[in-house]
């Protein structure tokens, strides 16, 4: 199995504070997930990898999409992160599984759809990723992917990340790892090379706001997230959506 990269992960060992990632992270990210998952062409019925799936946002989200006949593999590299998504879903159509999205347990042609929202930028090998992305869709089946943009356009993280990389040159990787797929091009480069066809970028934007820095501290610690105001990059294929397979 490969090894964590570098960024923001559970503690192997240590539950999963979801109150506290969702209190956070899951106030933005979920932001972005109903677009991710019309860009993959999810339908009533369909098998879903929902990669990187964390606490669960995107599953959640899923359900009601795929209906009472579909199901939703929540596949993710921290046993923690999948134990935590056990608990907050809970619904017999959610299959998790501890699982290497560089290295996937599972057939080729598995899926109809493969999501994954806002992982993708710490894999160590993005490329291998989609390469493992597009082994397991079906013929026809799309993937959609979100990542984050730009430091400037993350202010709650990007602006501290900056701040931080500046002091602590030596970690500047480390620390800015959550837009290492900021770049329009390398993102579309990607896909096109992991044998992806009809690839598009597209930006979304959200806006939110906090009360105080107070407020903004003392979740932010807890909850462990990058940024609030990001921009999504939706990989879209065929019919204006993801890449095809």
């Amino acid at each position: 199995m490969t090894e964590f990269a570098p960024g923001l992960h559970a503690r192997a060992g240590v539950e999963v504070d979801t109150s506290a990632y969702e209190r956070f992270t899951g106030r933005w990210s979920r932001l972005f997930v109903p677009n991710v998952i019309a860009a993959a062409g999810v339908r009533s019925g369909g098998m879903v990898l929902d990669i990187s799936t964390g606490t669960g946002e995107a599953a959640v989200a899923l359900l009601p999409v795929i209906g009472l006949s579909g199901a939703v593999v929540g596949a993710d590299i921290s046993p923690e992160m999948v134990q935590s998504a056990v608990r907050r879903v809970g619904d017999a159509r959610f299959l998790p599984i501890a699982a290497d999205g560089q290295e996937l347990p599972f057939r080729s042609g598995s899926f109809d759809a493969v999501v994954c929202q806002l992982g993708l930028q710490f894999f160590p090998d993005p490329a291998r990723g989609l390469s493992e992305f597009r082994r397991v869709l079906r013929p026809g089946g799309k993937a959609s992917v979100c990542v984050i943009s730009h430091p400037d356009r993350a202010p709650i993280w990007g602006f501290l990340a900056e701040a931080i990389a500046r002091c602590l040159p030596e970690l500047r990787d480390v620390v800015l790892t959550s837009f290492a797929l900021a770049d329009d091009k390398k993102v579309q480069d990607l896909f096109s090379g992991a044998g992806f066809t009809n690839v598009s970028v597209t930006h979304e934007s959200r806006v939110g706001s906090m009360k105080s820095l107070n407020e903004f501290w003392n979740l932010s610690m807890p909850g462990s997230a990058p940024s609030h105001n990001l921009t999504c990059c939706s990989k879209k294929g065929s019919g204006g959506s993801c890449g095809r397979r």
